[in-house]
């Protein structure tokens, strides 16, 4: 399974904002889309993301305020990515080993979309139950394989 494939099936709906978007707006646009990241785009560049744990650290931890803080004061600006052909088991090795949650996908280094974590621990849950349906199909018939 590729990275494409996990898009195929969530959709590709890119949420982002624009670097000189309040920090308030950000995580309110968040909060109403129900997720926990937005890409930052600059004339349909990514130049950043912007997550909930940016929020908390840089901004309520900082004592710093939210709505007059820039998202381009605290996004981060090295951004992380994969291609659409990518396997999803470097996707969820990028995320585990860098920490984070949500991976930009691209394809000719245009963004296509975005998965989190969970859709990549669901896309491994659905792989994992195709075979383990299939090999128990292959023990009932005997050993034989089903047509």
């Amino acid at each position: 399974m590729i990275a494409k494939d996990i898009l195929r099936r969530k959709g590709n709906e890119i949420y982002s904002v624009p670097p000189d978007e309040t920090v308030y707006n950000a995580i309110s646009k968040m909060a109403d889309l129900n997720i926990g990241a937005l890409l930052v785009m600059e004339n349909d560049r990514l130049i950043g993301i912007i997550s909930e744990r940016d929020y908390r650290n840089k901004v309520i931890l900082k004592g710093r305020a939210s709505k007059t803080t820039l998202v381009k004061e605290i996004m981060v600006g090295e951004v992380v990515c994969v291609q659409a052909n990518d396997k999803v088991r470097l996707c969820m090795q990028l995320m585990s080993d860098n920490k984070f949650r949500h991976l930009p996908v691209l394809d000719n280094d245009k963004v296509v979309g975005v998965i989190s974590i969970g859709d990549v621990v669901k896309s491994i849950i659905d792989k994992q139950k195709v075979e383990i349906s299939s090999l128990r199909k292959y023990i009932a018939s005997g050993g034989a394989y089903p047509s």
